[in-house]
């Protein structure tokens, strides 16, 4: 069985390989930059540890694992466009460094070329494959618009939420693992419990996500803490406050929420994230985090491979649950 350490520069070794310095320059050259700019390389990761479970031969999922990072990147570079993000992974956006029409059309090259790398799958697997990646694709961009949406509704409730974030987020990790496990050779029922392992990780990912923009360090994060706030954007941790809210707290929530003076932005920052704090969200959030981790550790256990062979897995999944960054 190979780390996680070793399939991570494994990834990072295949992704350096690949040429972006070709013409027209304006349009490659922003690829090669956000896809230089690292992160976790959580689902071609996940790919590779989901084909090695079954098979020691982790080559054969290489391209599709890339195809993965490269699609997950693509929807970053509209994302920040949307969003109006100024940083990611402390760099600017792609937006930012050139402008909204770049990150666009490289972003649309991507999503290309993610398709390239997928098609790369062996023979037989193939069809499910780019099946699967189609499906996900769309659910993706499903989860995109109902977070758009939330911008404009003030009944958003948590059940709502978490389906978006299953959507926009959890869906791709569930994907990755699925498809390498796939190409490793595993069963309907392995690969479907792998799939589900995957969507609980998400979801607890993108909980811990929305608590490290509020209580996260700048630093670490890697991008401006307290943005959510700012904007409003309708986080897990802000809809059970509303929630919550009584009386005067509802109020001093409220006065923030309806306040968008720049000038006001670190009191704001300061106001909402001690309401949360009072209003015990971070505990709740927290708790809906070690549930579903809870849920993945369980589907995990039930795939029928060795205890030992999925310690790697496990360890990750401890690590997205408890990271900083």
């Amino acid at each position: 069985m190979n780390t996680f350490e070793e399939i991570t520069q494994l990834i990072s070794t295949e992704i350096e390989k690949i040429d972006w310095n070709k013409r027209p320059h304006g349009l490659y050259e922003p690829i090669g930059y956000v896809l230089g700019m690292g992160g976790k390389r959580i689902r071609p990761v996940l790919t590779l540890m989901a084909c090695n479970l079954f098979s020691d031969n982790i080559q054969q999922a290489v391209s599709p694992a890339i195809g993965l990072e490269i699609f997950h990147n693509f929807t970053l570079l509209h994302d920040d466009i949307m969003d109006k993000a100024d940083v990611r992974r402390g760099q600017p956006t792609v937006h930012k460094k050139w402008d909204d029409n770049t990150a666009i059309l490289s972003g649309d090259v991507m999503q290309i070329a993610s398709y390239q790398f997928i098609a790369q799958s062996p023979a037989n697997q193939l069809k499910r494959t780019l099946d699967l990646f189609s499906k996900t694709a769309s659910e993706i961009c499903e989860g995109q618009q109902y977070d758009v949406e939330f911008e404009h509704r003030d009944n958003v409730n948590d059940n709502e939420y978490l389906e978006m974030i299953r959507l926009k987020t959890a869906v791709l990790l569930g994907a990755a693992l699925k498809i390498g496990s796939w190409i490793g050779g595993a069963g309907d029922k392995d690969a479907q419990l792998l799939y589900d392992f995957g969507i609980y990780i998400g979801l607890a990912f993108q909980l811990k996500d929305d608590l490290l923009d509020v209580y996260g360090d700048e630093v670490t994060f890697g991008k401006r803490i307290g943005g959510d706030i700012l904007c409003n954007k309708k986080t897990y941790l802000l809809i059970r406050a509303i929630e919550n809210a009584k009386g005067q707290d509802a109020q001093e929530l409220q006065k923030w929420l309806t306040n968008s003076d720049e000038e006001l932005s670190f009191e704001k920052i300061k106001s909402v994230t001690s309401l949360f704090s009072n209003l015990g969200v971070r505990e709740i959030c927290e708790d809906k985090m070690q549930f579903f981790y809870t849920k993945a550790v369980a589907k995990l256990e039930k795939v029928s491979v060795s205890e030992n062979k999925k310690k790697e897995l496990r360890k990750l999944a401890e690590k997205l649950m408890f990271r900083m960054e």
